[in-house]
């Protein structure tokens, strides 16, 4: 994992208005991303982080803050200049069923962002690269021709992982990759990804609600809660040494086999403390690299 910063989040916002009535989805957020490293994101639903990753990726227009990727300002470019950024930056969706095509075929649907970017114009030598992308994720070269009906869960996930990687992105945002899919191919899915990271020097932010496996995948990881970032720190340091008060009922709400260890755990209620200006809290470094947000 490299020092440099390839991912640089600043004060991000973006508010919702229906009406007279404001969502504040994400409300002052900010991170870096080293280049190679993976950023783990993790809080309950409803706590903003999936729409931090949208953002990331200009799926939502921000309402404030600034997003630079490789020492670009993303929020000044336009759809045109956006482009080449977005080869560089790829998402893999929470559904499988509903981010694929239903009338495309595995090679069509792998060859369609190589098709936009100008990747493998050839027919032949798309067909060969596909199918060895293809073999990379665990499936096979004959899935070329199939459907998206007719593969499982975890293999369509498979298939989004392979899109995502046909035009050798520098940046993967993972929307919770693993969630819809069952605990037996959750594993799979996050060693393949690991395996991908270490062949391409892939950089990931990986957006999940499941504790344990976020712990696995990712080298540092930042609590969301209502549109706030709460605490940041190393993956074992925050799961070791968790300071704020809403990571520690989160992480306390982590499924464990033994009944007795229930009488130890927190139930998650917590609100927002406020200064008597009326400010919240902003992230502080109570030790190095660990970041908390609390009066």
């Amino acid at each position: 994992m490299s020092e440099q910063i390839l991912v640089d989040v600043r004060n991000l916002k973006k508010h919702f208005t229906k009406g007279p009535e404001v969502l504040k989805a994400v409300d002052g957020v900010s991170f870096q991303i080293r280049q190679g490293e993976t950023f783990g994101l993790v809080g309950e639903s409803g706590s903003g982080k999936s729409t931090v990753g949208r953002c990331l990726i200009r799926l939502y227009d921000y309402t404030g803050g600034e997003v630079y990727f490789d020492g670009q300002n993303l929020s000044k470019l336009s759809d045109k200049q956006l482009k080449p950024f977005r080869r560089r930056i790829q998402t893999i969706f929470q559904d499988p069923y509903s981010s694929l095509n239903p009338s495309m075929s595995v090679l069509d649907l792998i060859g369609e962002p190589m098709d936009i970017h100008g990747i493998y114009k050839q027919a032949d030598e798309r067909k060969e690269f596909v199918a060895g992308l293809l073999e990379k994720v665990g499936l096979k070269r004959e899935h070329l021709y199939r459907y998206p009906h007719e593969f499982s869960g975890g293999q369509r996930q498979r298939i989004s992982i392979a899109r995502a990687m046909s035009v050798r992105p520098d940046f993967v945002v993972c929307d919770e990759p693993i969630s819809a899919l069952d605990v037996s191919v959750q594993a799979q899915v996050v060693n393949m990804l690991e395996d991908l990271q270490a062949e391409f020097g892939l950089t990931y932010l990986f957006i999940a609600h499941d504790l344990s496996m976020v712990r696995h995948i990712s080298d540092r990881i930042g609590v969301m809660y209502r549109g706030r970032l709460v605490e940041v720190a190393e993956s074992d340091e925050l799961y070791e040494n968790p300071l704020h008060p809403y990571t520690k009922a989160l992480l306390s709400s982590i499924p464990v086999p033994d009944p007795r260890a229930a009488n130890s755990r927190m139930a998650v209620k917590y609100e927002v403390p406020t200064a008597k200006d009326g400010t919240v809290p902003e992230l502080r470094e109570v030790s190095p690299g660990h970041f908390v947000a609390d009066h």
